[in-house]
């Protein structure tokens, strides 16, 4: 059988912890993955969570951990701002990568590490599979079938709130739980729609197909946020309005703002048809019929991923599951809906749409992706 893939951990913070290192800690995948080495740059962090989960090696810097660690992947774990140029550093030297979302922040960085990891032999998985949810290839299947009629429009987004001041990792003392979320308030990579909205535009897209063109309007709301009593100022664009064309008369509406939800289920757009509409997961005013549903409806979407069993937390599984689809490709050749391609057509949205709000033109989208 193939030897497990050895796993170095890039960024210690938040969805490091909640995403990768609590699932590594269960052990139960260790035929396919095993956590080898933790990096992180703030001073312990590295050192403290590799003792805390079992990893045997500890750096504060990504060359030496390229340099020094036993490590076969890499899930970047870091701020999205620091993405590409972790990931060239990666591939350069042949190590495959999965990301956290979102896996850029300009369509050009990530066409460069799709160029270069084929160069280098180097796969890439990037969350979120979002198509690897049963609801979401149910709802597919409709669209393609015509169940719906034809496609009018649908809707997706997601709103900042202050979801990431109060989650629960920053509210401690010591060096794993008093992590500062104010990267999320700052250019480059900051904002909701390249941290939440991400979610259904990888649905949307997935279900929909590549968009054509995107308007938009974008600003700055909220201009500074407390944290733990020290105020931080915020740069970065945390109220926009999307809309998408896909073609054919078939649009949609995008948001990522700083208050506020219309879709129902976060990460799960709203689709509607001259013959019928899917709000949220109900079909027609009716609970949607999808394997796993009544699972989801105990357990949580997340309970009813490829890879899930009841060992582990549901808490951010999706992206353990996006790093066992890697490591599934890795050693047996199984290909992933995860794609670089598909997060790059999103990070094209996402990157089009704030130049069609500073410019007040329509913008071209120039990506596409094939979906699996």
């Amino acid at each position: 059988m193939p030897k497990p893939i050895r796993l170095g951990v890039l960024g210690a913070g938040s969805i490091g912890i909640r995403g990768v290192l609590q699932h590594l800690a269960v052990h139960d995948f260790d035929d396919r993955v095993v956590l080898q080495a933790v990096c992180d740059s703030v001073p312990q962090r590295a050192a403290a969570a590799a003792e805390k989960y079992g990893a045997p090696q500890s750096f504060e810097d990504l060359g030496e951990m390229l340099s020094h660690g036993d490590v076969d992947a890499i899930t970047i774990c870091t701020p999205i701002g620091l993405h590409y140029d972790q990931a060239v550093a990666a591939i350069e030297v042949g190590k495959h990568l999965h990301f956290n979302k979102t896996i850029t922040t300009s369509t050009a960085e990530a066409d460069d590490l799709i160029a270069r990891a084929a160069r280098k032999g180097v796969r890439l998985v990037a969350s979120p599979g979002q198509m690897l949810r049963p609801h979401l290839r149910a709802i597919r299947a409709l669209v393609e079938d015509g169940a719906l009629g034809r496609m009018a429009w649908a809707a997706t987004g997601a709103a900042f709130g202050s979801y990431h001041e109060q989650e629960g990792v920053r509210q401690g003392e010591d060096v794993l739980s008093n992590i500062n979320p104010a990267w999320y308030w700052r250019k480059p990579g900051g904002g909701p729609l390249y941290d939440m909205t991400v979610y259904g535009l990888h649905a949307l897209t997935g279900v929909l197909g590549p968009a054509k063109r995107v308007t938009a309007v974008s600003g700055t709301l909220v201009q500074e946020r407390e944290f733990r009593g020290q105020t931080y100022p915020c740069d970065c664009d945390d109220n926009t309005l999307l809309l998408l064309d896909f073609g054919s008369a078939l649009y949609a509406f995008v948001y990522g703002t700083a208050a506020g939800n219309v879709v129902p289920v976060f990460g799960s757009p709203s689709f509607f048809g001259t013959r019928g509409a899917v709000v949220g997961e109900m079909l027609n005013g009716q609970p949607l019929d999808y394997a796993g549903r009544e699972i989801a409806a105990q357990k949580g979407s997340n309970a009813i991923l490829p890879h899930y069993n009841d060992r582990h937390p549901t808490e951010e599984f999706h992206v353990f599951e996006d790093i066992l689809q890697l490591a599934d490709w890795l050693r047996e050749g199984i290909p992933t809906v995860s794609t670089a391609e598909h997060a790059r057509h999103v990070v094209d949205i996402i990157e089009s749409g704030y130049r069609a709000a500073e410019t007040g033109l329509t913008q071209e989208l120039r990506t596409s992706f094939v979906g699996i």
